[in-house]
């Protein structure tokens, strides 16, 4: 089975500038660690950068393919379903990875431990999520616990975020539910530093942080 990962880029980024060639304080720009995890994934054939803007090659790491995406997917309401289609419109693959840039602590074997549930026919689709152990409230009402008679965090229900490290999805799937997850997900839980998801500045200089971190350990 070919397994292809697709890494989907804007230039235009809003909330974080140039979010996703920002360098951290070693001058590793944010999109270098996702494509090290595709690359060292042992499941992916073929790692490929999706963008409208051919400036992005200067950042690609070798093995790592450029397919430049038509500009009309760069708008605010296109979703990730819509550029989905389309690069599998061009690139054909029987399981797609489409991963993220956001994601700089997301690790190769997570990713292929997703590709592997979903190669094994059992799922259609798999994705990571954080185990949320909180609570939480909607419209001014508890809806995960009973404030007369609460339990300790730990004892919470489980309810997951997703997080957008990878999503992996069959190509079948994909033509039959029209979206990236299908009727049978598999779930894959990750711990606080991997589920990092940088979408607004203060997260950018928490990933930095961390990443300093490790580099000294």
């Amino acid at each position: 089975m070919k397994t292809v990962a697709l890494i989907p880029i804007k230039m235009n980024s809003k909330r974080v500038h140039n979010k996703n060639i920002k360098p951290f304080f070693d001058g590793t720009p944010l999109i270098h660690f996702i494509q090290r995890a595709c690359l060292d994934c042992k499941s992916i054939d073929e790692v490929y950068v999706y963008c409208s803007n051919e400036a992005i090659v200067e950042y690609l790491l070798p093995g790592v393919n450029f397919l430049k995406r038509p500009e009309y997917l760069d708008g605010d309401n296109i979703n990730a379903n819509d550029f989905i289609r389309e690069f599998m419109n061009t690139i054909d693959a029987d399981i797609y990875v489409n991963a993220h840039t956001t994601s700089p602590f997301a690790k190769s074997e997570t990713i292929d431990d997703l590709i592997q549930h979903v190669a094994s026919g059992e799922y259609d689709s798999a994705f990571c999520a954080e185990n949320i152990k909180t609570f939480l409230w909607e419209n001014g009402k508890p809806i995960n616990f009973d404030p007369d008679h609460f339990p300790r965090t730990q004892d919470l229900p489980d309810i997951y975020g997703e997080t957008s490290i990878a999503y992996v999805f069959t190509k079948d799937s994909f033509i039959r539910n029209n979206r990236r997850l299908g009727q049978k997900p598999y779930i894959k839980e990750v711990g606080k530093i991997e589920a990092m998801d940088i979408d607004y500045p203060e997260d950018f200089e928490i990933c930095n942080a961390i990443y300093k971190e490790i580099l000294k350990r």
